[in-house]
């Protein structure tokens, strides 16, 4: 088991986990993930490793509680552990000196695109980060990617921070200017991820994407995450997760992300249900007492 050092939420549904997990730590590549169990009858989750230290042994990971498990596991407080935690799984990023670097990343993609910003920019690079959200409050890590580039661009679909609309938008002025991208890399939603493949494919500029959410072993055994990388299956977990975005067949992994929803909105009601408190039996406890 692994205990859980510290647990904040650093936006509505998404909290930041420090886990003590030494072997992990010292063996951590930027691009790399870990398999996480939060109790021995649950399913496994991957989770991007955001950060971690050989010196003090731990890990840092962003949950997003959108299904059953993520949402158990934002239960969890300093001091809890969760059952296991298997790692560092994946291919890291590849990193050398590209010249001018711009990362696109949406939602908690932006955990992900973190460490390999950093080690883009350690590197030699000119490094622009895109950050996207849906609005202010889900905006998170700007401060630490503001540490590691030398430019951050926010946008917020709604226009409450940064600039109104899109992450495609703002990638769209940089490749309007004579200065284009040697290499783009792109975290996030599946569209999202598709909108800047075709947005680069025109200019050849070398794209990346991550194709990590459709994961579920994280070791290659289930045969979960095939997908169609040039027209050869590939296993996002063990031979990516990031792959040549011009090559990704974005249409059948997207088919692929809906094969399980009824049953994963089935799960999630029940979890909902069982940790409903009812406020009347509240109120009725409460007259019973006094």
């Amino acid at each position: 088991m692994n205990k859980i050092l510290s647990a904040e939420f650093i936006a509505p549904d998404i909290k930041r986990f420090v886990i003590e997990a030494p072997l992990i730590a010292r063996k951590r590549k930027p691009g790399q993930f870990v398999i996480v169990r939060v109790r021995e009858n649950g399913e496994r989750i991957p989770l991007t490793i955001v950060d971690g230290s050989p010196e003090t042994g731990f890990i840092t990971l962003m949950v997003q509680g959108i299904g059953k498990t993520t949402k158990t596991m934002n239960q969890l407080k300093s001091g809890d552990f969760v059952q296991d935690v298997v790692g560092p799984l994946g291919k890291p990023t590849h990193i050398e000196k590209f010249g001018f670097v711009v990362c696109v990343c949406g939602g908690v993609g932006t955990a992900e695109v973190l460490p390999i910003a950093k080690a883009l920019k350690e590197a030699g690079n000119r490094v622009i980060t895109i950050i996207g959200a849906r609005t202010k409050e889900l905006v998170v890590a700007e401060f630490e990617m503001r540490t590691v580039c030398d430019e951050v661009i926010v946008t917020t679909d709604d226009g409450t921070y940064g600039k109104k609309g899109f992450v495609t938008e703002a990638l769209s002025a940089i490749l309007n200017t004579d200065r284009k991208p040697d290499f783009v890399l792109a975290v996030g939603p599946l569209p999202m991820m598709k909108a800047i493949a075709e947005m680069t494919r025109p200019y050849k500029i070398h794209t990346e994407v991550s194709l990590n959410s459709i994961m579920i072993d994280g070791t290659g055994m289930c045969g979960g995450c095939r997908a169609n990388i040039g027209g050869k299956t590939q296993f996002v977990c063990v031979d990516g997760p990031e792959f040549d975005a011009h090559l990704v067949d974005f249409d059948q992994i997207a088919q692929r992300q809906k094969q399980f929803v009824a049953q994963e909105r089935i799960s999630l009601d029940r979890f909902v249900h069982e940790n409903h408190t009812c406020k009347l039996d509240s109120y009725i406890n409460q007259q019973e007492k006094s």
